[in-house]
């Protein structure tokens, strides 16, 4: 799975998203609208890690969603 296809389906990843960094409100969930850079972004102000910490975290998750969809 790429990130065009997260992109493309946000609202279905929202809520996996949402689950797995919490403090992310659904307002700043919907304002990333799937884009990678306004996540890694968003987490990384939310949750006062680096940028490298939050591209780790991302990337985690999206192995994850990789895993559940096959």
């Amino acid at each position: 799975m790429n990130w065009d296809r997260i992109e493309g389906n946000w609202k279905q990843f929202k809520g996996s998203a949402k689950q797995q960094w919490g403090q992310l409100t659904n307002d700043q969930l919907d304002v990333t609208a799937g884009k990678r850079d306004k996540l890694v972004g968003r987490i990384q102000e939310t949750y006062g890690i680096t940028k490298e910490e939050s591209e780790e975290q991302v990337s985690l998750w999206l192995s994850k969603q990789k895993e559940m969809k096959q």
